[in-house]
């Protein structure tokens, strides 16, 4: 695996009138990586989220992505630089008056300039490279099952071929069987497409299966490591996630 940073966040402020959500928060994460961030309610993981979207600007700090610091872009060029990423949010956020196919072609028509056709072939193949059956193409969002609304809302974020995916609480909402084939399938894409992927959630099987490494947010800052690290970290917070009783019985399930 090459180790280059594919993002680095230095010195990040985020706060919210008086109250301050993250404080000098530093995080790297690496080019074909799967990297988890945790964090209690409140810690502002996605908060951090849309500070490395660049949707919100920090009070310091910057946010490197391929050595540009987003922070200090104007619209166009932000609007340009997300067909290096894809992103997922925790409820899907499909538009509900558009079908799968069209949700993910929506990409397309902003940033390739492509005949009805192609546009046509480009996100059909999307739709199968996530595991939805073509029928499911044309159907509506209420018309799917929340397994499927969560393969469909990663069509649309593969829409552009990105070498970054940013996923919000994946598997959130899921039962353990429909969590578990979404952890497969991200596993294989992330393997077949070569991809980096940062990940936030509270799922610990995902992070077991998943995560290379993890980044904990606590006392607005974020401590990271790989599991072994992570797991057996000091910090009070991170000793109760990881090693209460759910936890070590996850970490039993995955050999850690």
């Amino acid at each position: 695996m090459t180790m280059q940073p594919i993002i680095e966040a230095r010195g990040i402020v985020n706060r919210f009138g008086t109250q301050v959500v993250h404080d000098g928060l530093d995080l790297t994460v690496h080019a074909g990586e799967i990297f988890g961030i945790v964090g209690g309610s409140g810690s502002g993981k996605s908060v951090l989220l849309n500070t490395l979207l660049g949707l919100r600007r920090p009070q310091a700090g910057e946010v490197r992505i391929r050595g540009t610091d987003i922070t200090q872009l104007d619209d166009a060029a932000l609007r340009s630089l997300k067909t290096l990423y894809g992103v997922t949010f925790q409820a899907g956020a499909l538009f509900s008056a558009l079908t799968v196919i069209q949700n993910v072609q929506l990409p397309m028509l902003e940033h390739l300039r492509l005949s009805p056709r192609a546009l046509e072939e480009l996100a059909m193949l999307k739709v199968r490279l996530v595991g939805l059956p073509p029928e499911a193409a044309y159907k509506y969002p209420s018309q799917l099952s929340g397994g499927m609304v969560k393969r469909a809302a990663l069509a649309r974020a593969l829409a552009l071929d990105p070498q970054l995916l940013l996923l919000d609480e994946p598997t959130s909402g899921l039962d353990p069987i429909s969590a578990a084939a979404f952890d497969e399938l991200l596993l294989g894409l992330q393997r077949e497409l070569a991809l980096t992927v940062v990940m936030i959630t509270h799922d610990l099987d995902s992070i077991f299966r998943n995560c290379n490494r993890v980044g904990v947010i606590v006392d607005r800052k974020l401590v990271a490591g790989d599991l072994d690290t992570i797991v057996h970290h000091p910090h009070p917070w991170i000793q109760a996630y990881f090693q209460g009783d759910r936890a070590r019985r996850f970490g039993a399930a995955h050999g850690a």
